[in-house]
This record gives C-alpha cells, structure tokens and sequence, in this order.
C-alpha cells in the first residue's frame, strides 16, 4: 500500500487549498485516516482524523477552518483548508491505519510522502 499526497502549494492568507490523499493497492480496510502537519522547527501534529467513517475530530488551532473527509470507495482522503493563515504553513501528511484482508494482526500505519502548504503573502 502506498499513500500520495497532493493539492499543497503557496497561497496568500485568507485563501484555500484542498489536500488529497490516495491509497493505491487493494485488499484492504481502512480503520483510521487522517492529516498531521509539521511546522519549521516544531514536531508533527495532528491536524484532524476520523475513525471508520465517524465524526472528525480536528485541531483547536483548525476547528471551524478545516473539514476532513474521506470517500473509502476511492480510498481516498481530503483535506478542505480555508481560512489560512501563516502559522498553517508546513508539511502535510496523510497516514492511514488499516488491516490487509485475510491478516490477523494488528493494523499497520501508512504514511504519505508529506505535501508542502505555504500561507505567505
């Protein structure tokens, strides 16, 4: 399974991106998914995630301004960003618990390769 990350960019603040994340490969069960971001400096965070399809849980620094969303019949997750300001610039990455089919252990994590988002004017 591999995850690609899109949609990053250089926007002004104010304005709006939409991440995209897709998973490529088959026979598969997505548990969790979700955006992290790191920031020059500081640590990865969570930015937002959803478990099995349910209500989303986001960012204090993100609420009202994000919405993840994810459609699992494409495997794929997205991330409506508006509102931006600078201190949403860094890199975004996706990450992915799932089960293979037919594997009884415990889900593994998939990690996208991260996409760049700049809110600079």
């Amino acid at each position: 399974v591999q995850l690609q990350a899109s949609g990053g960019g250089l926007v002004q603040p104010g304005g709006s991106l939409r991440l995209s994340c897709a998973a490529s490969g088959s026979g598969f069960k997505i548990n969790t998914w979700g955006w992290y971001r790191q920031a020059p400096g500081k640590q990865r965070e969570s930015v937002a995630s959803m478990i099995n399809g349910d209500s989303a849980n986001y960012a204090e620094s993100v609420k009202g301004r994000f919405a993840i969303s994810g459609d699992y019949t494409k495997n794929t997750l997205y991330l409506q960003m508006d509102s931006l300001n600078p201190e949403d610039t860094g890199i975004y990455y996706c990450k992915f618990r799932l089960k293979r089919i037919g594997d009884f252990g415990p889900p593994q994590d998939y990690w996208g390769q991260g996409t760049l988002v700049t809110v600079s004017s």
